[in-house]
């Protein structure tokens, strides 16, 4: 499955992207809000995309993985989407972005590509996104895409051993739809 925007291609991830992935996995700055931490080694960032990469033989689908490319095909970033319970017809979607493409409207872009894939392909209800509360940047990138702030939890992320605040963020189809006939 491979989306695409004006100047991105999300495709799914391969065994072959395990030491790039490991490489972004492994940069702080990348990890500053994430729960996962910094991986000890190759062989973490391997357990963790193999049965990613075994999801994709599933039919329906638990999880989707895609690595983000620019123009020019040099890799920039990992994004995701977490499947619902089937009657739900939700998903959580995820991202995170090489630092030197920070501030260019690329997450932006590719989530405005989750977006289209979640409610035109998938048919979807709702997708959510979390952030810390700190995380600026990414509450700027899911409300530039239409997502609204349901949520504050209290110290519910674990993060370098600390508690932290999250906001939960969604969108519905219909808010999707609305945007989209409106742009």
């Amino acid at each position: 499955m491979k989306l695409q925007s004006e100047r991105l291609t999300l495709r799914e991830i391969t065994i072959d992207d395990i030491p790039w992935i490991h490489q972004l996995n492994s940069i702080p700055e990348v990890d500053r809000y994430n729960t996962l931490g910094l991986p000890k080694s190759i062989t973490d960032t391997e357990n963790i995309i193999l049965p990613i990469i075994e999801d994709q033989k599933k039919d329906p689908r638990p999880r989707y993985v895609w690595l983000i490319q620019d123009a020019q095909q040099d890799c920039i970033g990992l994004t995701g989407m977490v499947m619902g319970k089937p009657n739900y017809a939700s998903a959580e979607i995820w991202y995170k972005i090489i630092p030197s493409y920070w501030n260019n409207g690329f997450a932006t872009e590719f989530v405005g590509c989750l977006l289209s894939f979640a409610f035109n392909h998938l048919k979807l209800h709702r997708l959510i996104a979390g952030c810390a509360t700190q995380n600026l940047a990414s509450i700027c990138v899911l409300e530039k895409n239409g997502f609204r702030k349901e949520s504050h939890h209290r110290k519910i992320l674990p993060i370098r051993g600390e508690w932290v605040d999250n906001y939960e963020y969604a969108i519905l189809e219909e808010d999707y739809f609305k945007r989209t006939i409106n742009d």
